[in-house]
């Protein structure tokens, strides 16, 4: 294991030698004078940070590297616009250190997920909808695969390996909630809706270092292919109600909620708008705790995140005040003392 700074940890006016980060993207680039710089953003598992290489580089060695390359580098911590940089003195393909020293992985065990993903699958009831998942997903080793190890996004949200699972289950739970209290909601499409609204992903985005998307993902983009995907197994599916087909592809097709967000289609369904603010909750709640960590705060604050529109404000304690037992002052004679609530309202005393 690497013994270096974070990024996080690093401070203006800092001086770097035998640094090693990820290299998520290069250009090559004309500064105001007409004269070839090298644009780069590097990444570590927990933050990222821009650097510029602006004089006496190897054009060809810069060529030869490859996004998801670890590199070396030589050089000094600036600030530009409140955001620290590195000014770049010397960048070389590292050989001897990993990818997987700066891939960053989710933090939720796989094997508890996968047994959270097999109990929802097993609490459904539709046979249809479970031929479905097993012919794209649950007996296709290729895909499955694929799918526990594909991040979410590049940088937005769950953005790491295994990304992609973690944020399905937050959504099915979130789906699933809510249909404890809107039965009318149909349970078994909604599932299966969270569970395949970003199965396209596994073919938009790469899980190798620095998640670059593919040609594939670039062109048609996961909406369209999770769509055609499921299409073409339902397709297979003998006596496959026409009805239901419309109605998981429009969950698929619905699920970013707006036109302007590339959906396709609005959600016209309880399925599909419970879809898609499920899928906006989790999303935006993992990328603004990721946001937090990531970011320097000052006053509180930290800087303005372009993708959120705005700064995010960090309390300075979690306001998590206990009661004690022997001291009931925070309660006010109207709150009901949870000793008082029923067992047969589902709560011990």
């Amino acid at each position: 294991m690497l013994n270096q700074k974070s990024i996080i940890e690093l401070t203006k006016d800092e001086d770097i030698d035998n640094y090693y980060l990820l290299l998520k993207k290069y250009e090559i680039r004309l500064n105001k004078n007409n004269k070839e710089y090298v644009y780069c953003e590097f990444a570590d598992k927990k933050s990222s940070i821009i650097g510029n290489f602006w004089n006496n580089f190897d054009k060809d060695e810069i060529l030869a590297l490859n996004p998801g390359d670890v590199v070396f580098l030589r050089g000094k911590i600036i600030e530009f616009n409140n955001s620290l940089q590195i000014n770049i003195t010397k960048m070389i393909k590292a050989i001897s250190v990993s990818s997987d020293e700066f891939i960053e992985k989710s933090q939720r065990p796989l094997d508890e997920m996968l047994a959270e993903l097999k109990a929802f699958y097993n609490s459904m009831n539709n046979i249809f909808l479970k031929k479905l998942l097993d012919k794209i997903l649950f007996n296709n080793e290729s895909n499955f695969n694929k799918y526990i190890k594909t991040p979410a996004g590049k940088s937005w949200h769950h953005a790491y390996i295994s990304g992609l699972l973690e944020h399905t289950l937050e959504i099915i739970k979130i789906c699933d909630l809510s249909c404890t209290f809107h039965k009318e909601i149909n349970r078994d499409l909604l599932i299966t809706g969270a569970i395949l609204h970003d199965f396209g992903k596994i073919y938009e985005i790469s899980s190798d270092p620095g998640f670059e998307y593919t040609d594939e993902g670039k062109l048609i983009g996961h909406i369209v292919i999770s769509a055609m995907e499921i299409e073409k197994i339902i397709n297979g599916i003998d006596d496959f109600p026409k009805e239901l087909r419309d109605q998981i592809i429009h969950l698929i097709l619905s699920h970013q909620g707006k036109l302007e967000h590339a959906s396709p289609v609005i959600p016209k369904t309880l399925e599909a708008i419970t879809l898609y603010h499920a899928d906006e909750l989790s999303a935006k709640m993992n990328a603004y705790k990721n946001a937090i960590l990531n970011n320097t705060v000052t006053n509180k604050w930290t800087k303005r995140i372009p993708l959120a529109e705005t700064e995010l404000f960090v309390p300075d304690n979690d306001y998590n005040f206990d009661i004690d037992e022997n001291n009931d002052s925070l309660l006010d004679n109207n709150t009901i003392k949870s000793s008082t609530i029923q067992p047969e309202l589902g709560f011990e005393n």
